[in-house]
């Protein structure tokens, strides 16, 4: 079990570094990608060896790697893009 939390830890820091490292834009907090890398990969598999059981070490570590991933990408923003203008009024139309 020892096992399998520190490679989970150790996998969603190299998520999170990988993330940073590809994508700064995008994770512009560097501390909280950082930490919410471990912290949801750590969840994952403390998740996943409670509904599999002991000896599945192999499916641990994949569902840690995705539940990793997953929680990232909620702290990932939207890349920057140059704002539109708004589309002029049509003649004769109403707007509220």
């Amino acid at each position: 079990m020892i096992w399998e939390a520190l490679g989970a830890v150790l996998i969603g820091f190299a998520i999170a570094l990988s993330a940073t490292h590809w994508l700064p834009d995008r994770f512009p907090a560097r501390t909280l990608t950082l930490a919410t890398g471990p912290v949801a990969a750590l969840l994952g598999a403390l998740l996943t060896r409670s509904i599999l059981g002991p000896g599945h070490p192999v499916q641990v570590m994949i569902a840690a790697c995705a539940v990793g991933a997953a929680l990232l990408s909620v702290v990932a923003r939207p890349p920057h893009h140059r704002l539109r203008r708004p589309a002029a009024a049509l003649k004769g139309h109403r707007t509220a």
